[in-house]
């Protein structure tokens, strides 16, 4: 038996991978913004969703399979487009990604990835997601679109939550940066970890590899980090969806919305699929968090486009209880990191299973034979719809 063999949940990925990343880029994705009052609240408020269990009901030959965005998929669950992947281990999206192939879900890749889109490509034979964000230099995020577009990529992500910056104090106190800069502190930090600093000897990109030498006058960390402070769209609107369908031409996912009146607008756009998601706890502090939002985001819209969910989800009981709220899928971002922190390839491989295996055993207990049959009747009324006044 293996280490990764004696990992059970996604909690003891996360025990391995803090030992083995360095701390900056483990906690930049253990972390949220200001007070992490969001980012706590997206793990918690899954335990005021209490299951109905049933018994003596027939549990042969179960299903797990579904679909997302017309895909079918082993599970209703895809790999989140989460950045810095390639700092948590060498190569992580590539990692990731053949992982999620194997898995059967789809893979996500975000504009700040570490592997570049076509780095990827070459490196799987499924197709993928890519998400961009919207940003000022509408050349440069015109050529992204068109890239994933020709890189086969089956469904664009288009991210609408980042107007500008939350502070994530954990980040600015660990000066964090990719690549990394060469700091006595960090010096230390190799030294306690040489597996991944002679794995990234290895790597084939250090930095934002989407964006370094393809962005105009962006060549190293220092432009780099000019490039991206310059790239809010405080003048973002609805607009953007239906510019970024014409070019892809293709599904558009749109993620970030967190009011029913955010999800009519997107759905009013065009978008195909929305994510109900707080960016992880990484933006607007003092925001619900996605669970407490998705059953009338979904009641509200449900009906018109695939509602999906991002935030919080840390074992199959979570990605249920999403389900019976309205969700057609979700996405998961921090145990992805933690197993590719754990054991690259195959701490991924490892994740999913135990999401698939409690996934599997939590329908059983519902007295559910098929999770497309999942729904509103397999939970209680909960602390979640007390808290919000129903």
């Amino acid at each position: 038996m293996t280490t990764l063999d004696n990992a059970l949940t996604i909690g003891d990925l996360k025990t391995r991978a803090r030992r083995r990343v360095p701390k900056q880029f483990f906690d930049y994705s253990e972390s949220g913004s200001w007070t992490e009052q969001t980012f706590r609240a997206n793990e918690s408020d899954f335990a005021d969703v209490l299951f109905r269990q049933r018994v003596a009901v027939d549990l042969r030959d179960r299903n797990l399979a579904s679909t997302m965005l017309g895909q079918p998929v082993s599970l209703p669950l895809a790999v989140a487009p989460a950045a810095i992947c390639g700092l948590q281990i060498a190569n992580g999206e590539i990692h990731a990604a053949r992982a999620a192939q194997k898995f059967g879900i789809p893979f996500s890749l975000s504009t700040m990835s570490i592997c570049s889109i076509e780095q990827v490509a070459d490196a799987v034979d499924a197709p993928f997601w890519f998400q961009v964000y919207v940003m000022r230099d509408k050349a440069f995020m015109k050529q992204l679109i068109l890239r994933a577009r020709a890189a086969g990529c089956s469904a664009l992500i288009l991210t609408m939550d980042l107007q500008l910056l939350g502070q994530r104090h954990v980040d600015i106190r660990n000066g964090m940066s990719a690549p990394p800069r060469i700091t006595p502190a960090f010096l230390f930090e190799l030294m306690r970890k040489p597996a991944w600093a002679l794995g990234m000897l290895g790597a084939t990109s250090r930095t934002f590899a989407n964006v370094v030498g393809k962005a105009t006058d962006v060549s190293d960390l220092t432009s780099l980090s000019s490039w991206i402070a310059e790239q809010f769209d405080l003048a973002l609107t609805w607009k953007e969806i239906g510019w970024a369908k014409d070019l892809f031409q293709g599904p558009v996912i749109v993620k970030g919305i967190l009011d029913v009146d955010d999800a009519r607008q997107a759905v009013a756009h065009g978008a195909d699929a929305i994510v109900v998601s707080n960016h992880g706890g990484r933006q607007l502090d003092g925001a619900p968090s996605s669970i407490r939002v998705l059953a009338e985001i979904a009641e509200a819209v449900g009906d018109k486009v695939e509602v999906l969910m991002d935030g919080g989800i840390r074992s199959g009981q979570d990605l249920l209880k999403a389900i019976a709220l309205g969700a057609r899928g979700a996405f998961i971002g921090r145990p992805i990191l933690y197993g590719l922190g754990a054991g690259g390839e195959a701490g991924v491989s490892r994740a999913l299973e135990i999401i698939r295996r409690e996934t599997d055993t939590t329908m059983a207990l519902l007295g559910e034979r098929d999770i497309r049959n999942v729904g509103p009747h397999n939970i209680y009324s909960n602390g979640l719809d007390r808290r919000r006044g129903h």
